[in-house]
């Protein structure tokens, strides 16, 4: 247990908060928190001092504040993820003898941050800075997997927001709800062909303490290899579990 409940309390608001789509009232604080409202109105008032929490008063809720999205600025500069990733991704490649690469969301694309290439390995499209329709790739989907449903939805709206690149993967909502479910159901994501003809990838989600989707761990093959699939899954899935136990705090 904590030495330092009101810290504890008070992190566990700003977590709570940057979780919701919408402000909330002060009983939905109290009831995440599981204390007496007294005691939530004492403590997001002080956040309000601090400029971490905003209190909506013509709507009687709370929101993250201005010092909230400083932080969040701030560990984008720092880029901590990246600097946590760099060694397992390595030991990634060192154990599968193939390419990985870190993935992170961003609208309907994933943006490739972070790379370890193996020896003797052409390049590949996945390139740190490039950036890959989420729907086609192994990292996106696995993203895109741990994702509301109700989130998909609104990045997907319409036929128009498929963009197709060699004429494969899906190009509705529905039939990337099918991708999607037996996604969540294997544990893992796949691609086969769809980014580059003759390579395919297998991919796990990290996630942040509350679940949410923060990048995708993939490693990428030539199909003509024929390598051990189960093998390579284990791996990444070992790598993408370190990596969501370490950001948030837990030992494996």
């Amino acid at each position: 247990m904590s030495q330092v409940p009101a810290a504890t309390r008070a992190l566990r608001v700003l977590r709570f908060l940057a979780s919701q789509p919408d402000p909330v009232p002060l009983e939905r604080v109290a009831a995440a928190l599981d204390i007496p409202r007294s005691t939530a109105y004492h403590l997001v008032n002080a956040m309000i001092e601090q400029g971490f929490v905003t209190h909506l008063a013509e709507e009687q809720r709370y929101c993250l504040g201005v010092a909230a999205f400083e932080v969040g600025i701030g560990f984008a500069r720092q880029a901590p993820l990246q600097r946590i990733a760099h060694r397992p991704l390595a030991r990634l490649v060192d154990r599968t003898g193939h390419s990985a690469h870190l993935a992170v969301p961003h609208g309907r694309d994933v943006l490739y941050v972070l790379e370890e290439r193996a020896p003797g390995r052409s390049p590949l499209v996945s390139d740190v800075g490039v950036r890959l329709p989420a729907h086609l790739t192994a990292s996106g989907r696995a993203i895109l997997a741990a994702m509301p449903e109700s989130q998909v939805h609104a990045l997907y709206p319409s036929r128009d927001s498929f963009v197709d690149r060699h004429g494969q993967g899906p190009q509705t909502l529905s039939a990337l709800r099918s991708v999607l479910t037996e996604t969540r159901r294997r544990g893992y994501a796949v691609e086969d062909g769809e980014v580059t003809p003759g390579f395919a990838s297998v991919a796990v989600a990290v996630l942040d303490p509350n679940g949410t989707p923060l990048a995708g761990i993939a490693v990428t093959f030539d199909r003509h290899e024929d390598p051990d699939l189960d093998a390579l899954v284990d791996a990444v899935s070992t790598t993408a579990r370190s990596l969501t136990q370490r950001i948030s705090g837990r030992r494996g």
